[in-house]
């Protein structure tokens, strides 16, 4: 019997718990960092996180094909209908470097373009945000308990816009973005986080005026939408995941209404 979308939902959530203590465990001590082909660093945890994830996936009851950043080459494209998972086994490998804990492991369900599902689990602040269409967006932390989230709403008339920045990309593009929004505050922060943080109603908006790629994006993607938000690309249109070929996300904006 096919599993429900809850189900499939908390079953995603134990597999990205379970690529998060593999990755605190090489946190937990000295390890080495290595460049990929377009320089950007790749660790242990990276590669370790990768083989439980995928290994986790194919063991549900339904296969489906697996894009995950550490084998772009090994992916076989979308299924019959359309479906395939999106995977950053570790999102964040420059936060998890300097060891400020604002680092995440994020899986995301990609059907007909959009993510309908998405887990996003930051092992390190012992927090996930989890969610799927029809069932919902929720965050799991302090309480142990599952807390249904939502978006803060467009910013009253007068009051400050709370914009999140990348800690490790900034962009200069952001300083006239940011003028034409209006009055701001912005605070910097690591990896999918800024997305969860929005769709928890803890801040308004995120513009990403520089590179991502569609595992960055697409498991806080869901979590966004599901919680009354959207993200979009500069001319108003909804980040799509339908043509993975196309690694590389155009700029966009995440808001909180």
């Amino acid at each position: 019997m096919p599993m429900t979308s809850r189900e499939l939902l908390h079953a995603v959530e134990r597999i990205a718990l379970e690529a998060g203590k593999a990755i605190m465990r090489v946190y937990s001590r000295d390890f080495s960092v290595e460049e990929k082909d377009d320089n950007s660093p790749v660790t242990e945890a990276d590669m370790t996180a990768h083989g439980v994830i995928v290994a986790g996936l194919k063991g549900l009851p339904e296969a489906l094909p697996i894009l995950s950043e550490e084998d772009v080459e090994g992916f076989s494209g979308l299924d019959a209908s359309g479906r395939y998972w999106l995977v950053d086994p570790l999102d964040g490998t420059k936060e998890f470097i300097k060891r400020n804990d604002e680092f995440t492991v994020n899986i995301a369900l990609i059907d007909q373009g959009r993510p309908v599902l998405g887990v996003v689990v930051a092992p390190a602040l012992g927090v996930s945000y989890l969610a799927a269409q029809d069932v919902g967006a929720f965050k799991f932390g302090e309480n142990g308990q599952y807390v249904p989230i939502r978006v803060a709403g467009k910013p009253c008339e007068g009051t400050r816009w709370r914009v999140l920045g990348s800690r490790s990309h900034p962009s200069p593009d952001l300083t006239a973005w940011l003028a034409a929004l209006g009055r701001h505050e912005v605070l910097a922060m690591g990896s999918s986080l800024k997305f969860c943080r929005i769709a928890e109603g803890a801040a308004d908006a995120y513009p990403r005026l520089g590179p991502t790629c569609l595992w960055d994006t697409a498991a806080a993607q869901a979590i966004v939408e599901q919680s009354g938000g959207r993200v979009t690309t500069l001319d108003g249109k909804p980040l799509s995941y339908a043509t993975p070929e196309q690694i590389l996300n155009p700029y966009f904006v995440v808001w909180g209404h």
